[in-house]
């Protein structure tokens, strides 16, 4: 098998790329600290302010994003919990069972993942992963169909690639969230929910990549004499890790009732009902307070709840630590005058008409350097805004032309790659060539449909 393999990659026009990034492609933290040095050396350059005024906008910045990162660890830590509980990977399994041909198979594991990404990112990483997962298993055993697990990996994968059109993207709902750092940049207001995320625009555009790319992903399949990597025989389905629910002491029969998490998470849900009756609007926080509300009324009991959140918490240390550093690197911008500098920049080769395009060209870059969805609006989100704004471009353009740049190179960006490759035993090198056509896919869709709407 691996020989066949590595004469497929020698075939393959993706070979220097991966190459490219298992060698030189440092981690997101390292990408972080050296963003830090590279900014404060360009204000100190291009703004003329010394090394002390540089140091103490980025010290006096540091603690600016605190609210904003725990809001983005909580949507992290709660997709991978809600993707792991009972219910959920019960009909994982169940769903493993309907595509019947290879083929099916592929577009199937898409379309789940991109569904559920829409709903959560944390969500569409885990469900795709699994489902992927849960099909070759399926296949093997059933012996009616021969899939190739390096596509499946990567049809889950590439539903990320919409995340930031759905109900957890982290630019819109900073957007619409009252006193979020955005606010200064949007003149004191916030940007609804609905001219965003809900546009009719927006759920057209997320409509045609998930068409387009689904359509890729059949195409793209082995066929004829093609090899395939089927599952390894000596794995199996991902069992689930039961919790350390030994009943032994009255605490422990608290601890293992279902009635505590029940009513904290019917009282969560008949807030989040009044919320909105009252005509409450839709913010990073309410998204949060809603997967809670799930998680508790899924989980058996708190013993599955903890366990659950052991489970998911080694996925959020890395974001408590780069937060801080993106939001250092803010406050060297706003302190410095390099947001209004990059933004005059870009104004200077924009028009009404190509800033969309341009600014999702734009955002797929820096998201090699800051991979976070979070963490790029930080850093980028008041330079388009103020862009924008120059222009006379409806804020809404930007917030989403940032949040397509920010989702697209995800296709070959390997930070959020890794934990999804964790759980298949796979290498980056394995799924690239596959989720370079999603990027090649999508990346048109959203292109285009930001030019059109730049246009109305």
């Amino acid at each position: 098998m691996h020989t066949t393999q590595a004469r497929t990659e020698k075939r393959s026009f993706m070979r220097p790329i991966n190459r490219f990034l298992e060698r030189w492609i440092p981690s997101a933290l390292t990408f972080a600290i050296i963003l830090t040095l590279i900014v404060a050396i360009l204000a100190m350059t291009l703004t003329q302010q010394s090394p002390v005024e540089v140091l103490t906008g980025w010290g006096n910045g540091l603690a600016g994003l605190l609210a904003f990162m725990t809001q983005m660890c909580l949507v992290l830590l709660l997709g991978y919990m809600l993707a792991n509980t009972r219910p959920v990977r019960k009909l994982l399994r169940r769903a493993a069972l309907v595509p019947k041909t290879a083929g099916v198979a592929y577009v199937f594991v898409f379309v789940v993942a991109a569904i559920a990404s829409l709903f959560t990112w944390g969500l569409g990483l885990v469900v795709g992963t699994l489902l992927a997962r849960e099909i070759a298993v399926q296949a093997r055993e059933r012996g009616t169909m021969k899939v190739h697990f390096p596509l499946l990996v990567a049809s889950g994968y590439s539903g990320f690639v919409i995340w930031h059109m759905g109900y957890s993207g982290s630019g819109p709902l900073t957007a619409a969230t009252p006193g979020s750092f955005l606010e200064s940049s949007l003149n004191g207001k916030i940007v609804p929910i609905t001219e965003t995320t809900f546009s009719t625009w927006n759920m057209l555009t997320a409509l045609a990549v998930i068409i387009v790319c689904a359509s890729l992903m059949y195409l793209i399949r082995p066929k004829g004499n093609d090899p395939i990597f089927e599952l390894p025989a000596n794995v199996g389905s991902e069992e689930h890790d039961e919790a350390d629910d030994a009943v032994e002491t009255p605490a422990d029969r608290v601890d293992a009732s279902r009635i505590l998490t029940l009513v904290l998470g019917a009282m969560l849900a008949a807030y989040l009902i009044i919320h909105f009756v009252q005509g409450g609007s839709l913010t990073l926080d309410i998204v949060n307070w809603s997967f809670l509300a799930l998680i508790l009324l899924l989980v058996r009991n708190p013993f599955e709840l903890i366990h659950l959140t052991k489970q998911a918490a080694s996925n959020v240390g890395e974001i408590l630590l780069q937060f801080p550093l993106y939001a250092g690197i803010l406050g060297i911008m706003s302190t410095s005058g390099l947001i209004q500098l990059f933004s005059d920049a870009f104004v200077s080769i924009a028009n009404p008409t190509t800033f969309g395009a341009l600014a999702l060209l734009s955002a797929g870059i820096v998201n090699f350097f800051v991979p976070s969805g979070g963490g790029q609006f930080a850093v980028q989100g008041p330079i388009m805004l103020d862009a924008a704004n120059q222009l006379g471009v409806d804020p809404s353009i930007a917030i989403m032309a940032i949040a397509y740049g920010d989702q697209w190179t995800n296709m070959i960006q390997p930070f959020w790659a890794l934990p999804v490759l964790a759980i298949a035993g796979l290498k980056m090198r394995d799924i690239l060539g596959y989720t370079f056509v999603t990027l090649i896919g999508s990346g048109l869709v959203m292109a285009v449909a930001l030019t059109i709407v730049s246009t109305m």
